[in-house]
């Protein structure tokens, strides 16, 4: 069996908003980025989960080689944290000074999977961190002409047949069917694992599997971006926080007070 876990290098969350709450988030010059020399990139979390859901499928006995594949000008950070985790493979898409919408993301990401010798079960986080948009694995799934489910909180193969458990706002739904398949992973998937010393230094070793847009068959009118970001804007953040001071029966009818005056309840 195969599965290919789709991972993304993201700017930090947690650095990213704690530069906006300090004021020291700032555009690029070309309108459209974030000027974050300082900021640094780690895998998305919800692909980490991903690749936690293919690792827990092995776990289970399921036979399988996991490859791990990233786009980006410099993805072997996350590919060999993948490989520390337990990746057979690593392949990296570097798609030049192209500018990708979600779009040709999926394109290069379906071609790199027919051209590696297509996936049985390809795991993809439910979204990005960064863009919060979900749109990459649905894309895929069509591209690949195969089912999308979404959200998932756990995976199980038994043979050629699919068990996911999906969340959703009235209960977890369990969908079955068969082989090959795209499963988004939501974080309610639990806690990923973390690599020991001994599989980081290996993963150092790693060479991943190199590809390019021309090696893949996919010309530049092909993956010309559809969505064109023309500016971006970071809002201006404040916050206001008093504390109330006295016995705990005073600082509840203070609060109840100013939540009446200030007509919350």
């Amino acid at each position: 069996m195969r599965i290919v876990v789709c991972v993304k290098e993201v700017l930090d969350p947690s650095a990213v908003n704690n530069y906006a709450l300090a004021g020291r988030l700032h555009i690029a010059a070309d309108g459209r980025t974030l000027d974050v020399a300082a900021v640094p990139r780690l895998i998305n979390g919800y692909d980490e989960q991903a690749m936690e859901a293919a690792l827990r499928i092995r776990d289970a006995g399921v036979t399988c080689t996991i490859v791990a594949v990233s786009i980006g000008r410099d993805p072997l950070a996350v590919l060999r944290q993948c490989a520390a985790l337990g990746a057979d493979e690593i392949v990296a898409i570097d798609p030049g000074d192209l500018e990708l919408d979600c779009a040709g993301v999926a394109r290069l990401l379906a071609a790199s999977i027919r051209g590696g010798g297509g996936a049985d079960l390809v795991l993809c986080g439910r979204q990005a961190s960064d863009d919060d948009q979900g749109v990459v694995p649905p894309l895929l799934g069509e591209l690949l002409d195969l089912p999308v489910v979404t959200v998932a909180r756990a995976v199980e193969v038994n043979g050629p047949a699919l068990r996911v458990t999906r969340v959703t706002p009235d209960g977890d739904e369990i969908v079955e069917g068969a082989l090959p398949a795209v499963v988004t992973i939501s974080n309610e998937l639990g806690t990923p694992r973390f690599p020991n010393a001994r599989a980081k230094m290996a993963a150092r070793k790693a060479v991943p599997i190199s590809r390019a847009p021309a090696t893949l068959g996919l010309g530049t009118d092909e993956l010309r971006p559809v969505v064109v970001p023309l500016r971006q804007v970071i809002p201006a953040v404040s916050g206001h926080c008093e504390f109330l001071q006295g016995s705990a029966p005073d600082v509840a009818r203070e609060l109840v007070r100013r939540l009446r005056a200030d007509g919350t309840i």
